[in-house]
């Protein structure tokens, strides 16, 4: 079976990439905690998007979609799933909402993460649930022409256990001495969770649950704000890219988890900057019209209302909707489209 011993990442020397993201992040994260010190209350509204954002996009990376009227009416006003998707959808609320306010006081160990997995399929009748896999389980691809490929086989269902139990002891060992920096421990943890693929069902919706958990953990609050798996699904061709070449000689403790370390830093950073230019627009006292008006300054090309409304959290959608109206009239925006397909760009 495949050894875990993390003193060998304290060891290594990481390029010069690595380590200007990690000293970015800290910066920004250090800038987030002042902004919050200033404006806590003007800052609710976006919890509750990327709240949204969360549960949709990393359901939507495995295929599990609903409405957006929907989606906010599970995750904002928690109203009964009516099918399976929106059953699992449930779910990741209910665990999201979970490590929100409870985040402090959750270990990292294998009955926590069971527990965490049970709740995850709360709304379903799931045996399986809070257990892990029972039947072999294999990462693939499947191609246009219908064929399918197995691209990396995951521990077996009886030595899953034992090594969830260890990377979890390792991972706690290594952050609890200060022996590793959090921000190479955590994608180290996850994507040693991802190679282990220790569940028969949920495996990467758990992984981006407990991406968040850890950076919570350890001071970097920002996918409070901004959703990390709305990220991660804008780039989900480069984030599997990333896991399948850190995977290469796993097996053997021989992989290079750089890859995936360096998108998943790369995510966090890109997290920060979107809070801070969100940040900006709640900060400053401006009238509706001028608020969207920044708003739609930040975007390049073709943006929706839905994108103006992540930006402008603290606007009304019948304000937002006014000011998209008056810019159009005046030339600043042009529209195209109608119903749910309008989008909006700049004329100049």
């Amino acid at each position: 079976m495949r050894k875990f011993n993390y003193s060998k990442i304290k060891d290594q020397k990481w390029d010069s990439e690595i380590l200007g993201l990690i000293a970015a992040i800290y910066k920004e994260a250090g800038k987030q905690e002042l902004y919050l010190k200033q404006r806590p209350e003007k800052l609710e509204r976006l919890v509750e998007i990327a709240k949204v954002q969360s549960t949709e996009a990393s359901n939507a990376i495995e295929g599990i979609v609903t409405t957006n009227t929907r989606i906010r009416q599970l995750v904002e006003e928690k109203t009964t799933p009516k099918n399976r998707d929106e059953q699992e959808i449930a779910g990741y609320r209910d665990v999201l909402n979970l490590i929100h306010e409870n985040f402090d006081v959750i270990p990292i160990t294998q009955n926590y993460i069971l527990q965490l997995h049970k709740i995850l399929y709360g709304h379903r009748n799931n045996p399986m649930a809070g257990r892990t896999k029972t039947v072999q389980n294999y990462i693939s691809a499947t191609y246009p022409d219908g064929h399918t490929r197995i691209l990396f086989t995951p521990l077996s269902p009886y030595e899953t256990p034992e090594a969830l139990d260890r990377i979890c002891e390792e991972y706690n060992r290594v952050t609890g001495n200060m022996e590793v920096e959090p921000l190479i421990a955590i994608p180290v943890f996850i994507h040693d969770f991802l190679c282990i693929h220790p569940f028969n069902d949920g495996n990467g919706r758990m992984s981006r649950l407990l991406t968040t958990l850890l950076l919570y953990k350890s001071g970097f609050y920002v996918g409070k704000y901004i959703s990390l798996e709305a990220k991660i699904a804008k780039n989900k061709d480069l984030y599997y890219d990333a896991l399948g070449q850190a995977q290469i000689g796993w097996h053997e403790g021989k992989e290079d988890a750089i890859f995936f370390i360096k998108f998943m830093l790369g995510t966090i950073l890109a997290a920060y900057k979107d809070f801070e230019d969100r940040f900006a627009l709640v900060e400053t006292k401006l009238s509706a019209l001028e608020t969207v008006k920044r708003a739609a300054g930040n975007k390049i090309g073709r943006f929706t209302k839905q994108d103006i409304r992540e930006l402008c959290p603290s606007l009304s959608v019948s304000s937002i909707e006014g000011a998209l109206r008056k810019l159009v009239a005046v030339g600043e925006l042009k529209r195209e489209g109608a119903g749910k397909n309008t989008c909006y760009y700049r004329v100049n």
